[in-house]
């Protein structure tokens, strides 16, 4: 499965982006990107959507922020405050998982506001470290990144939202249900 293959590659790509291979992790992180969109096309087209996919592929896309937040972070290229506004997102929807779980679910379903946000985040963080790398095409580069990165953050965090309203319709409709018993 190409999720795990993903999965296996964050290191890789945090250990050379720290140690400042730049042009290495650039590649590590394209071939991560493909390997996302190859498993996503296949699992559609020929119906191979599985639980365990569902799970190692959001999972893969966080970690791979995650690593690219901590390494831009590192070299000062994007400030701490949006690195972290980024992941408290992910740490607030973290904190409904036993919730969740506790009412038999084990995800919500994927809306299509959480893939643009996460999109927006997998094509900012790349090219912030590409105008980073290419200096002298960082004039075109950033803007164009910072772009995508605040709407990523725009989006990422309004699918945040209807994510808890999700959860809050499952709490609510399981309390109806007791209460009718």
């Amino acid at each position: 499965m190409l999720s795990i293959l993903r999965l296996l590659l964050v290191p890789v790509f945090l250990i050379l982006l720290v140690n400042d291979r730049f042009l290495w992790a650039l590649a590590v992180l394209a071939f991560a990107s493909f390997t996302d969109w190859l498993d996503g096309h296949i699992a559609r087209r020929f119906n191979q959507v599985t639980q365990l996919g569902k799970l190692l592929d959001p999972s893969a896309d966080r970690l791979f922020i995650l690593s690219t937040l901590i390494g831009l972070t590192w070299h000062e290229i994007i400030p701490g405050w949006f690195a972290l506004v980024i992941v408290l997102r992910d740490i607030l929807l973290l904190f409904g998982l036993p919730v969740l779980r506790r009412l038999g679910h084990k995800s919500l379903p994927v809306h299509f506001v959480g893939k643009a946000g996460t999109f927006a985040l997998l094509y900012a963080l790349p090219l912030l470290l590409m105008a980073d790398v290419w200096v002298s095409a960082s004039w075109l580069i950033q803007p164009i990144a910072w772009a995508f990165a605040w709407w990523g953050i725009a989006l990422y965090w309004l699918s945040g939202f209807i994510y808890l309203a999700q959860l809050r319709n499952l709490i609510s409709r399981e309390r109806q249900k007791s209460s009718n018993i």
